[in-house]
């Protein structure tokens, strides 16, 4: 663990209101376990259960959130490696918020290799209690990035009529970063987005699955002519990926606009991860979830509709069985008719299409012909 406190000039006042938060947070659970002791109780950490069956979708909220079912671990003979990893994983946060740094996923994996027993076998057995502790502060609106533990994937590329505004770490100065000024690359966000101010005159927002049609629209500049975000999500998109996107839509007021594969795994996966969030994560979906945004394609009228019948892939038996089970098993789409009649109805097509498959008309079809029209008419975009 590192020794050296660095500077906290980069601070916003609110983020370090959420410093105090988190702190407090951790040092209350503390307090409890520690008190139980002392009166020869056992003590015990109780964790909602994250999984799709303890998840309600309100449609007025816009996301998933949690249910009642909780799961409590009782600090036993059985469960006393976990209970240590659990106190030695919030020491470890605690230390970093108030010393200021950090830690991936990765990087908390090795820190266990100085706890003795209570050191993780491998890095899943990791995760599980960094989960389980994130779901446990979700109650206070605590996330795993105030908890100082961010992800190691790559949390998407942006560009357009946007300017970012970060800060120097050391200084606390302001910085202004140019998304249009990126040449023929992009503006990458980072794993942490509280402290980010926004400056834009941007219609919407355009979320983007493949990084090659965010290529294209990039080098040939759309979001000028459309005046527009673009975001690569990349699959399904990251957690700072969507907690960017959040923030930017609510600070900005403008929509969000999803772009996906028309596939079950483009509708299921990314488009519903990105609106309303996910059952593992309902624990922190009202942070993360965009519930404003909305589907403008690929469809599967889209295939009638541009004639893409002969530049479309059967549907896998996976394709037709995640289709299914969103059908019979989520929340979301249980509740809304047009997803319902678009999903059985690219069922019966038996056939995906291609975010590329409209390259089929000409390489800058997407951009000339495709997106112009379908952001005239937003009553073919789906909820």
């Amino acid at each position: 663990m590192a020794s050296s406190k660095k500077s906290a000039a980069h601070r916003t006042p609110e983020s370090k209101k959420l410093d105090a938060v988190t702190i407090k947070a951790i040092v209350n659970s503390a307090d409890e376990i520690y008190a139980k002791i002392n009166r020869r109780q056992k003590p015990e950490m109780s964790f909602p259960v994250r999984s799709l069956q303890n998840v309600r979708y309100d449609r007025s909220k816009g996301f998933f959130e949690l249910g009642r079912s909780r799961k409590v671990r009782t600090l036993t003979v059985n469960t006393v490696k976990t209970f240590a990893q659990s106190l030695k994983m919030m020491a470890l946060s605690k230390y970093m918020v108030e010393t200021d740094d950090f830690a991936t996923k990765r990087d908390a994996y090795y820190q266990s290799k100085n706890w003795g027993d209570a050191r993780f076998h491998d890095q899943p057995e990791s995760d599980e209690v960094m989960d389980d502790l994130e779901a446990m502060f979700s109650i206070d609106g605590i996330t795993r990035e105030q908890m100082r533990f961010i992800p190691q994937e790559h949390g998407g590329a942006v560009a357009g009529e946007l300017i970012v505004v970060d800060r120097d770490r050391d200084s606390g100065k302001k910085i202004e970063i140019d998304c249009t000024q990126f040449g023929s690359g992009a503006y990458s966000v980072p794993s942490f987005v509280e402290h980010l101010e926004f400056k834009t005159r941007a219609k919407f927002i355009l979320a983007i699955e493949t990084h090659g049609v965010f290529q294209r629209l990039q080098s040939h500049k759309y979001w000028h002519s459309a005046k527009c975000v673009i975001v690569s999500m990349n699959g399904v998109p990251s957690r700072s990926c969507r907690r960017f996107i959040r923030r930017l839509s609510e600070a900005a007021r403008i929509p969000v606009y999803a772009f996906t594969d028309c596939d079950p795994y483009g509708f299921s996966n990314i488009y519903r991860t990105l609106k309303v969030g996910s059952g593992n994560a309902a624990h922190i979906n009202r942070f993360y979830c965009v519930p404003e945004c909305s589907y403008l394609g690929v469809t599967p009228q889209d295939i009638i509709d541009y004639r893409l019948e002969d530049a479309t892939h059967p549907l896998t038996e996976t394709d037709v069985k995640r289709a299914k089970d969103a059908l019979k098993n989520d929340p979301f789409f249980e509740t809304q008719t047009k997803w319902r009649a678009a999903l059985e109805q690219l069922i019966k097509m038996g056939v995906r299409a291609e975010q590329q498959a409209l390259a089929k008309w000409g390489l800058n079809y997407v951009i000339e012909e495709y997106l112009p029209a379908k952001l005239k008419d937003h009553k073919t975009f789906l909820p």
